[in-house]
This record gives structure tokens, sequence and C-alpha cells, in this order.
């Protein structure tokens, strides 16, 4: 592996980086804007929190494996953190027993996941803005 392959590689780690991020950032979003709805209309049950998987991406180079970096599996519903239930029997989604089920959405967890999704992302982008600083002076001492 030559000294473009690890410039190339280090950009490349910042750019998985900078998706996944911004994947997290947009699922947040969504969390948020759902917080409060009581009946999706798909499924006609509150709105289910989703979650951002993440995996890294490992290559097998001459010194083993190596993490190049970082890939969205996908979203999922939480299905471990419970519905929310309040006393609300003029609801009109309240069931039989006047409970209505809210969705299972933290509005103060989900902003403290955006701040630190916000702040990896910004991170990341740093990252790539130097590597790209790197490069181009790399460009002028060949000139």
């Amino acid at each position: 592996m030559g000294p473009l392959d690890k410039l190339f590689g280090g950009m490349r780690i910042a750019s998985s980086g900078l998706k996944a991020e911004r994947t997290r950032v947009d699922t947040i979003a969504k969390n948020i804007a759902n917080a409060r709805v009581t009946k999706m209309p798909d499924t006609g049950e509150a709105y289910r929190r989703e979650v951002v998987d993440l995996a890294p991406i490992i290559r097998a180079g001459k010194d083993g494996k190596e993490v190049v970096g970082v890939e969205v599996r996908g979203t999922r519903p939480d299905t471990t953190t419970p519905f929310q239930e309040v006393l609300d029997p003029g609801h009109p989604d309240a069931g039989p027993d006047g409970i209505v089920r809210y969705p299972n959405v933290n509005t103060v967890t989900e902003m403290a996941d955006l701040i630190t999704a916000v702040r990896a992302y910004e991170a990341n982008l740093s990252i790539q803005e130097n590597f790209e600083r790197i490069a181009d002076r790399a460009l002028r001492l060949m000139e």
C-alpha cells in the first residue's frame, strides 16, 4: 500500500463517516417529528422509534484485518423501549380503558443523540477538508 492509497484511504474513511452520521441525523429528525403520533396509517399503532445500524467495513491486509470505514446497514424499529402509556380517556386514540399509547421517543435522548451525530459529522467533515488540503499541497510540491 503506497502513500496515495493511505491518503485516499483516509478520505474514504471520513467520507463513510459523513454518510453514516447524515443517516443518523435524518433518522433522529424523523423520530422527533413523530414523537406525538399515536396512530400510524400503516400499522394503526403509535409511531415506533427508529435506530440506525452501523457496522465497520473491514478489509484484509498484509498486516491482518483493518477497518477502512463504516457502513449503514439500515434502520430498524426500536422494539426494546416500550411505548409510553398515558391515561387520557378523551383522546380519540384512547383504548377502552382510557389509555393512550404514545411513541417510545424520548425527545431529550433524541436531542442528545442529535448533538453527538452533528459533532461526529463535523469532525468527519474537518478530516475530509484536511485531507484535501494535504493533497493540494502535495500536488503543488510536485510542480
